[in-house]
């Protein structure tokens, strides 16, 4: 039997280069990788008017966000495992489908109710996609250079979703109704539906092995309770909300990787994770998303409640960031085949560090060149770290189980979206709280309300007006800043982390394809 290392080096050495009907099948696989990390960001703008149309309470309007993440982190690795077994073209078709169809019931949703419900579906189908797309590309191109230029598309397009949110809530909810936000995947993914039969290869694990239904609920069971802990913990701190489910889902995590170590075929092969190369790649991915999805969070409110920019002109002052996000994803491929990754990521990584700094020092209403500035630098880091990271974490698993590796990969993704705004937003709101000096002459409802959020404080600030009104404002902003100043510090170190991690676990040396 062949150990790990000889299946990915015998896959490598047997890789083909593809032609044209390869990079075709590539653009048909960005059309749900753009759409799912579009949903990621984009849903924060509409729920404004979701709110006053289906008024939920504020549990039901927690639910309408954490639905669909929760559900999309528990079960990504037992949708790319069953993509490995029955089909991985299968599961991507399935998962369109079926998302497409329940975000256009979600667009609909008479209620509160019915709308968490439809997140809800919308997460089981998304858990197909992602997996889906990553592996197919693991299948597709075979040969190391070609594939790491379709993952720097893969990542390149999975960064910029991300940031299109804001762009595409704004455009969208300036003419219609909350409801486009959901219908918008109607017509992404149709023309998937229709090309990934023809230009897509099927592939799957020759040797799949039984299912396991026990080692599936265990993976669900570990997940989500620990997403729901995270969230609870930035929110609403150390309380028992938040530790019990973190504790429990920890403890299902401990038998689901007792079961894998003993199971004759198991459902995800924990060999990969004594790989360096592998567990590295995916701290970096993790910690690098938590940077991005972090940085969108305060910068996109400093632009539009500090500067007053609309929800439109703040995504489109993040353009230029996301294109060079894009660029810097794409111009990494040739200099990664010439140099090794623990010198290529930390590199990239000073860049993000560098943008992160320009954050905690820009504040004020003028600073939105800067921020720009920031934004920009942050992108080079995030989109090289990820497209090389992405590629490694591939490259180190064999291609019968690319679909779990995959699913792994996006699981980091999920996980660092959540921390991402979480953690990092929930310091973020702390320190606000902290720093804020309400004015005196502000009455005790604008004050609790200033006291909530940065959004609060200036409602209560526009309903007051006059003298107090402004210097609530001012207030508000301030106290604002000085968290981010602190926030972004903390982005920082942990750019460092990454980059830490990125020199001493990716290896020293280039692999020959």
């Amino acid at each position: 039997m062949m150990t790990l290392t000889q299946e990915i080096s015998l896959a490598d050495a047997q890789g083909r280069r593809v032609g044209w009907r390869g990079w075709i099948a590539l653009v048909v696989l960005m059309l749900p990788v753009l759409l799912v990390s579009v949903d990621n960001t984009v849903l924060s703008f509409a729920l404004p008017s979701i709110a006053l149309d289906l008024e939920p309470t504020s549990t039901q309007q927690l639910w309408i966000i954490d639905a669909y993440p929760l559900v999309l982190a528990g079960l990504l690795v037992t949708m790319g495992t069953l993509g490995d077994r029955f089909g991985r073209r299968r599961m991507l078709l399935i998962g369109a489908t079926g998302f497409a169809a329940v975000s256009a019931l979600a667009a609909f949703a008479p209620t509160a109710a019915l709308l968490i419900a439809a997140r809800a579906g919308m997460g089981v189908f998304g858990a197909m996609l992602m997996p889906s797309t990553l592996s197919l590309l693991r299948s597709i191109f075979t040969d190391r250079d070609q594939r790491r230029l379709a993952i720097a598309v893969w990542a390149s397009m999975f960064s910029a979703g991300s940031a299109l949110g804001p762009i595409v809530g704004g455009v969208l909810l300036e003419h219609f109704a909350w409801g486009s936000v959901f219908l918008m995947a109607v017509p992404v993914l149709v023309p998937l539906l229709v090309l990934a039969p023809i230009l897509v290869p099927e592939s799957r694990d020759p040797n799949p092995g039984r299912i396991d239904p026990i080692s599936i609920v265990l993976s669900m069971a570990t997940m989500i309770p620990v997403v729901y802990g995270i969230k609870e913990l930035a929110v609403h701190g150390p309380v028992m909300t938040a530790w019990l489910p973190a504790l429990l889902g920890i403890g299902f995590g401990i038998l689901f990787v007792r079961r894998q170590l003993h199971a004759a075929q198991p459902m995800l092969d924990m060999r990969l994770f004594r790989q360096g190369t592998f567990s590295g790649a995916l701290l970096v991915n993790l910690l690098s998303v938590i940077a991005l999805v972090g940085f969108l969070f305060f910068v996109a409110q400093h632009l539009q409640l500090i500067v007053g920019l609309s929800p439109m002109q703040a995504g489109l002052a993040l353009v230029p960031g996301l294109g060079l996000m894009i660029v810097a994803g794409l111009v990494v491929v040739p200099i990664a085949k010439k140099w090794p990754a623990r010198v290529v990521v930390p590199i990239a990584l000073a860049f993000s560090f560098a943008g992160y700094l320009m954050v905690a020092f820009a504040t004020g209403p003028d600073s939105i060149g800067a921020l720009v500035a920031a934004f920009a630098a942050l992108g080079i880091g995030i989109g090289a770290a990820e497209t090389v990271s992405n590629e490694l974490v591939l490259a180190s698993a064999p291609p019968q189980k690319a679909g779990a590796a995959s699913a792994v990969s996006e699981t980091a993704y999920e996980l660092g979206a959540v921390l991402g705004t979480t953690v990092l937003g929930g310091i973020l709101t702390a320190l606000y709280r902290t720093n804020l000096v309400v004015p005196a002459g502000v009455p005790d409802a604008a004050a609790d309300a200033a006291e909530e959020t940065l959004a609060g404080a200036v409602h209560a600030a526009d309903s007051i007006g006059g003298v107090t009104g402004a210097a609530l404002q001012e207030a508000a902003a301030h106290a604002f800043d000085a968290g981010v100043t602190v926030t972004a510090l903390i982005g920082a170190g942990l750019v460092v982390i990454a980059a830490v991690v990125a020199a001493t676990t990716l290896g020293g040396s280039r692999k020959k394809s």
